[in-house]
């Protein structure tokens, strides 16, 4: 699905190989920097794993790391990369290390700021080594103040081969947008800084991915501009529609959402650790909530009490990705909380598997 995935997108890739050839083949002395914008859902992270991906030679070494979605910590960005790395080797006084690292027998902080933030440039540096390596921050816009400082001084930091590649809703969504504002303006500010505002796509981009998707036949000018308006070219709604009508014709994606599930019984069903009788949960607007088949096994995790964690260790995927199908799942389902949205399913009879956390 990745030609899919990156259609109209071929000029920003290109883009983000000219940078990285910038780091790979002239060794500057400086690290290259790539920001890239744009709303929910118009593939960020799709088009940096595209670039990474493609990028010759490969880098030696990639970093990359995201914030807490639900509790920013200092540091959030450093603590994902390293998250499951051997730092033993590096050559910093350790209980500092932990603290960075975000460990939970990490002791009490005793570092000024200043020193803290010198020892996080130099645990990257270390990790960097020779280079040359590509830093991948994702979601800047929930990232911690600590965490922007850091990014601030990395893109100026000097004999760092890297290409610094961030990737951020509007500074408008951020946790703390005044800062977000100083810290792409100063990212921006780097000399030869590469700048991408990724939009919805076009509804000749829609036609091209439904094409790909339905060879034969060929989709109608008509179910393309029908399809454009539905998704309103949004490439993760988009996705969500095709997976949600795969193994049918395109004109299935013109139908409306899926037949109505049964009625809910007079007294909710026991599952799990979901205490329906402690929860009053609010009637969801909509009863034909048009769910997907990830989002019906995250639902199933859910309805089981699993955590994000939890559900994405049964599920094979990443904790960003279950907190993505949550989000969703709260506002398909109109439930405020994850256990109204369990209920609902219980409530609903809806088959949902309970995965196994193992």
């Amino acid at each position: 699905m990745m030609p899919v995935s990156m259609v109209g997108r071929a000029g920003e890739l290109a883009e983000l190989d000219r940078a990285w050839s910038t780091v790979a083949c002239s060794r500057r002395s400086a690290p290259a920097v790539a920001v890239i914008t744009g709303e929910a859902g118009v593939g960020k992270s799709l088009l940096v794993a595209a670039a990474l991906d493609a990028f010759a030679p490969r880098p030696a070494v990639v970093l990359s790391g995201a914030a807490r979605v639900h509790s920013p910590a200092p540091y959030d960005w450093l603590a994902a990369v390293l998250t499951g790395r051997d730092t033993s080797a590096l050559d910093l006084p350790p209980d500092a290390l932990a603290w960075l690292a975000q460990q939970p027998t990490a002791p009490r902080e005793r570092y000024a700021p200043g020193t803290l933030l010198r020892l996080a440039v130099r645990v990257v540096r270390l990790l960097v080594g020779a280079g040359p390596a590509v830093l991948v921050v994702e979601d800047l816009h929930a990232l911690d103040p600590a965490s922007l400082n850091l990014v601030g001084e990395l893109a100026a930091a000097a004999d760092l081969p890297a290409l610094l590649v961030v990737a951020t809703r509007p500074a408008a969504d951020a946790v703390a947008p005044d800062l977000a504002v100083r810290a792409l303006a100063r990212l921006c500010g780097v000399r030869g800084a590469v700048r991408q505002h990724l939009g919805p796509l076009l509804p000749a981009e829609v036609g091209e991915v439904l094409t790909q998707v339905y060879a034969d036949p060929r989709p109608s000018g008509r179910l393309v501009r029908a399809v454009w308006r539905r998704t309103g070219g949004n490439p993760y709604a988009l996705t969500e529609l095709l997976a949600a009508h795969a193994g049918q014709g395109p004109e299935a994606l013109l139908r409306p959402p899926s037949p109505r599930l049964p009625s809910p019984p007079s007294r909710p069903a026991r599952v799990g650790p979901v205490r329906s009788a402690t929860v009053a949960p609010r009637p969801a607007d909509p009863v034909d909530a048009e769910l997907t088949g990830r989002e019906i096994e995250v639902l199933g995790c859910l309805v089981a009490g699993m955590s994000n964690k939890q559900a994405a260790r049964a599920l094979g995927i990443s904790v960003r990705t279950v907190t993505v199908h949550v989000s969703n799942l709260l506002r398909k389902t109109g439930s405020a909380s994850r256990t109204e949205a369990a209920i609902w399913a219980v409530q609903r009879r809806l088959p949902v598997s309970t995965p196994v956390d193992g």
